[in-house]
């Protein structure tokens, strides 16, 4: 099998940096996106065949590792081909790259489902389509799907946040896009962070920071425009350096579950770069939102 490769490169804007002067997580998704996109019209299949088509694709699940900062002033590279075929489901994976330096910056893989925009259901893949990304296209190829990682039973003190899907959020699908709910859960740590007495700030006088190394995130059901959403966290998987939080977003009015996440922090210095240590203090406060008692000896 010998997937068509498809590179797109971004020059990175300052607006789409964060507090620490890096790429914000949710532009990875972004880009990946554009250069699918991209990836899509050069095989012949662009905006207006799908229209045609009344079909279209909707991300099911996202995972991304963040191996190193792209920052201002640098380019990212995406290379982007597809992994394989199911009857309605197909998996594209992605290499970003620094044009800086040329080194790996991240790497992900999503799964998308294809719709048929009339019924909003899963359509099955035309044949045609498959072979014009996958000339050579064999589904007996296909690796085997892992499922999405079951979150332990969340602790007695499990953070909740609310909010409203603003029109800013909303998609030509009349969907929030799939990159906002990265925001809406990086949003939900930071507010758990503060709740718990740790702000940004705080942090940084303490001479630390935390950065995404892995995002992996399953899209259940859309949020549309107004929707009321409930977005829960709590911790799992305490180490030295690292930690699991889980996240999900769920509808208020239905109680309906969109999405879930997990996510792999590290924490560092934020000067160097370099990992760093837990605080013992930070370990105390947060003891209430973590599933598993922690050994302040050896967490």
């Amino acid at each position: 099998m010998s997937p068509l490769i498809h590179e797109r490169t971004f020059r990175i804007r300052h607006y789409e940096c964060d507090a620490y002067g890096h790429v914000n997580n949710a532009n990875y998704v972004r880009y990946m996106q554009e250069a699918a996109f991209d990836a899509s019209a050069a095989v012949g299949y662009d905006f207006n065949r799908y229209v045609e088509m009344n079909c279209l694709w909707l991300i099911r699940e996202t995972d991304i590792e963040y191996l190193r900062p792209l920052k201002y002033g640098d380019s990212v590279r995406v290379k982007t081909w597809v992994d394989d075929f199911r009857r309605v489901r197909s998996r594209r994976m992605y290499e970003l790259y620094s044009l800086n330096d040329g080194e790996l910056a991240a790497r992900a893989n999503t799964d998308w489902v294809f719709m048929d925009t009339k019924t909003n259901r899963p359509a099955t893949i035309p044949e045609e389509m498959i072979r014009a990304f996958i000339p050579n296209h064999d589904s007996k190829d296909a690796p085997p799907r892992q499922k999405f990682p079951v979150a332990p039973p969340p602790p007695p003190g499990i953070f909740k946040m609310y909010m409203k899907v603003p029109w800013r959020d909303v998609d030509t699908a009349g969907h929030v896009n799939n990159a906002m709910y990265l925001s809406y859960i990086s949003d939900c740590g930071m507010a758990v962070a503060a709740h718990f007495g740790w702000t940004i700030q705080k942090m940084w006088e303490a001479g630390f920071g935390i950065i995404v190394r892995r995002h992996q995130i399953e899209y259940l059901r859309e949020a549309l425009m107004d929707d009321e959403l409930e977005i829960a966290t709590y911790l799992s998987d305490l180490k030295r350096a690292t930690a699991i939080r889980h996240y999900t977003i769920t509808r208020v009015k239905d109680n309906e579950l969109l999405t879930r996440a997990r996510t792999l922090y590290v924490w560092i210095d934020p000067k160097t770069g370099s990992v760093k240590r837990m605080p013992e203090e930070f370990l105390r406060d947060f003891e209430g939102n973590v599933v598993q008692p922690i050994d302040f000896q050896n967490p």
